[in-house]
């Protein structure tokens, strides 16, 4: 296992990218954000040790507004907490990738089929297709897996409502956490961009009852892969 050499080094960006805040950089909240941030962006992989001393002096905050900021992502499944070892990014198992695509098919074909779009909307959704295909082209994992999580975020995005953008958002970090469980598996990825691609074309066609049904078969076979690569680890 790693440690969190990944935290960097000095005070860390804000979540958003830009120069953190000194307001907010000693709350735990702040802190469970970066942390977050990092694992959604693959920084922090499953397994790697979360080091009380590397991170609070990495990031500038006392031991024990970092394990507050544990606290609160082992709430979330983001880390496990094990008794006289330490903290570590989770792993997810075949029970939490149920989870998450439980909550996906509720959201996202929904979304699909009566969210909001506008051409300035569709424009976007397309330009996302169209990296996910050029990092297909290129053979970027990946920038395919950043892709099809920006796509699918854009899609819960149709239904303008701020509290289904934070689930989704956790539900993003929880999934690239479930991404590393394909690392030996590296086409993972490639077979959906065309599906992306198709739903985006339904969406800009106005079909919304084929984009809602095509993509809820989309999840129960990204669910039904997931399951049986972590069933053949």
């Amino acid at each position: 296992m790693t440690t969190a050499a990944a935290a960097g080094q000095g005070r860390p960006p804000a979540p958003d990218g830009t120069a953190g805040a000194a307001e907010h950089a000693h709350t735990a909240a702040w802190i469970a954000a970066v942390l977050r941030g990092r694992i959604a962006a693959g920084q922090l992989t499953p397994g790697t040790k979360l080091s009380e001393q590397s991170l609070s002096g990495a990031l500038g905050v006392s031991r024990n507004t970092l394990r507050e900021a544990f606290s609160t992502l082992a709430g979330e499944s983001m880390v496990t907490k094990i008794p006289n070892r330490g903290v570590f990014v989770a792993s997810p198992g075949a029970e939490k990738v149920r989870e998450i695509y439980r909550v996906r098919r509720m959201i996202e074909p929904a979304a699909a089929l009566w969210g909001e779009t506008s051409p300035e909307v569709l424009a976007g959704m397309e330009a996302i297709v169209g990296r996910a295909q050029e990092a297909r082209d290129a053979g970027s994992v990946g920038r395919m897996a950043d892709a099809n999580q920006a796509l699918h975020s854009a899609v819960v995005g149709l239904t303008g409502s701020e509290s289904l953008r934070t689930l989704m958002d956790r539900i993003l970090v929880e999934m690239r956490l479930v991404f590393h469980a394909m690392a030996s598996a590296p086409d993972f990825h490639s077979h959906y961009v065309d599906r992306n691609v198709q739903l985006v074309e339904r969406l800009r066609a106005g079909k919304r009852e084929e984009a809602a049904a095509g993509l809820r078969s989309y999840l129960d076979g990204a669910e039904a892969e997931l399951l049986g690569h972590l069933d053949a680890r």
